[in-house]
């Protein structure tokens, strides 16, 4: 693999996407800073609120629902397509339009759905025609520098919407558990920059293990979302094939399918993300289905994630999954930055 080879890395890290990774945690405290010093209306009477995004924007609305979801007193849905579900109306309604680019063309029609139904609106984004339609009605605009890849600003934009439900008081103050979640990424990390040798570097170790196989990821709780973020990264980072499940659901399903094809299963890897902060179920199903799995004579792993309370652990395991995608980019002679085959595909759309 040459994962230790500094050359390497730089060879095929063209635009520097090791550097995203690497700042990851001061871009989620920074967030988190900017939304409580932004401007923000005095709404009262929000019974709902949907999250319009895709990709990036979409997985760190994934990340609040799982992390708010035992405390927040008001349903949330994050809409990952074109409109507004029908019950999306009127001012008890706040609908959070959020576009890295401010172009997302789904985002920006969720945006006009919202308006049509009369919604409360605000907007996350770095610009573009979302910003512009922002003043035109005169919803709250926050703003956002970032220059690289939407999938690099999951930071950005979990501290800014983390941020927006504090101020509108639907949540409690998250300041301590955010804290410790930045110190406990900040811990791990000093495990995973490429500097440690694959010897001692976790992710770098599962990044060998994983390469000339399709892999899954396995999750539950406040880590489906984190399966789901890793199954991207895998994607776009290191361009290999990857999917994700979330327990408890995959006990339902997925375990009648490890017998056929026998020759594609054998070159799969399964990782199943672990937390302490997992309903016990699902932490005895996690165990119990993956070591179904080995039964069955088929790759699978794990990675338990560090902390002491839910945020810090599932920002532990969301990071580590970023320097795993990253090195088996590198392994496979990949830049991780550009993604053609995307970018080609919204030319078509254009």
């Amino acid at each position: 693999m040459h994962l230790d080879d500094p050359e390497r890395i730089k060879k095929f890290d063209r635009q520097n996407m090791l550097a995203e990774i690497n700042t990851l945690p001061y871009q989620l405290g920074s967030a988190w800073e900017l939304g409580g010093n932004s401007s923000m209306p005095a709404w009262k009477g929000i019974e709902r609120v949907v999250i319009a995004g895709m990709g990036g924007s979409a997985i760190a609305a994934d990340l609040l629902v799982s992390y708010l979801l035992p405390t927040c007193k008001v349903p949330i849905f994050v809409q990952r397509d074109y409109g507004l579900p029908a019950w999306a109306y009127g001012p008890e309604t706040l609908v959070i339009a959020s576009s890295h680019s401010g172009n997302t063309e789904e985002t920006l029609d969720s945006y006009e759905t919202g308006i049509n139904n009369k919604c409360r609106l605000m907007l996350i984004s770095t610009g573009g025609k979302l910003a512009a339609r922002a003043g035109q009605i005169g919803a709250p605009l926050w703003l956002f520098e970032h220059k690289g890849q939407p999938r690099s600003a999951v930071g950005l934009s979990f501290g800014l919407l983390l941020a927006i439900f504090t101020r509108l008081r639907l949540v409690s103050d998250p300041s301590a558990d955010l804290d410790s979640a930045l110190a406990e990424m900040r811990t791990q990390q000093e495990q995973l920059i490429p500097s440690i040798p694959a010897s001692l570097n976790p992710a770098k170790r599962l990044a060998g293990q994983l390469q000339g196989r399709w892999v899954n990821i396995i999750g539950s709780g406040i880590l489906a979302p984190v399966a789901r973020r890793w199954k991207g990264q895998i994607n776009e980072l290191a361009k290999s094939g990857a999917g994700f499940e979330a327990l408890p659901e995959a006990d339902h399903n997925t375990l009648a399918g490890l017998s056929n094809p026998e020759p594609a299963l054998n070159r799969t890897a399964t990782i199943f993300l672990r937390s302490r902060s997992d309903h016990p179920r699902n932490q005895l199903r996690s165990k119990l289905t993956q070591k179904t799995f080995m039964l069955e004579g088929l790759n699978a792993n794990d990675y338990k994630a560090p902390g002491e309370n839910p945020l810090a652990q599932q920002w532990a395991a969301l990071h580590f999954g970023d320097y795993l995608a990253f090195y088996l980019a590198i392994a496979y002679g990949e830049d991780p930055t550009p993604i053609p085959a995307i970018m080609d595909f919204k030319q078509h759309l254009g």
